[in-house]
């Protein structure tokens, strides 16, 4: 699989997570992963494990945003828009594999095909003010 279509994985995990407890969360990774054949175990775990480091990093992550989104919180951010945040951020702050560019690149890539037809110019200029 593509570091790309693995991103992609990520957010749609990250994006789900919005709608679950805490506790409901390992089940439906793990629903996820079942609709999902072509992962290997070593994407699966990888997978699994990037999306946790997100969840346990959100308050930052959020704080983030919500320090250079101007008129914008996290509270009033669409769902498809945050998720794609959390994970530019995260990949920005906290993984060394990927660099800054990338990130915000996959991020508005991502913002394209899942958000709406501001999603990518908003996600664009909230992550360059971090970058």
């Amino acid at each position: 699989m593509k570091r790309s279509e693995i991103r992609e994985h990520i957010f749609k995990l990250v994006f789900c997570g919005e709608f679950y407890s805490s506790s409901e969360i390992p089940e439906q990774v793990e629903r996820y992963f079942a609709n999902l054949p072509e992962a290997t175990q070593e994407e699966h775990d990888y997978m699994t494990e990037k999306f946790g480091h997100i969840k346990d990093q959100i308050p930052e992550l959020d704080g983030k945003i919500n320090e250079v989104a101007k008129g914008w919180k996290t509270d009033r951010m669409g769902k498809t828009d945050l998720a794609v945040l959390r994970l530019a951020v995260y990949e920005m702050l906290h993984d060394d594999e990927v660099p800054v560019k990338v990130a915000i690149n996959e991020a508005v890539e991502l913002a394209k095909k899942y958000g709406g037809d501001d999603s990518p110019s908003f996600v664009n200029g909230v992550l360059a003010k971090l970058a």
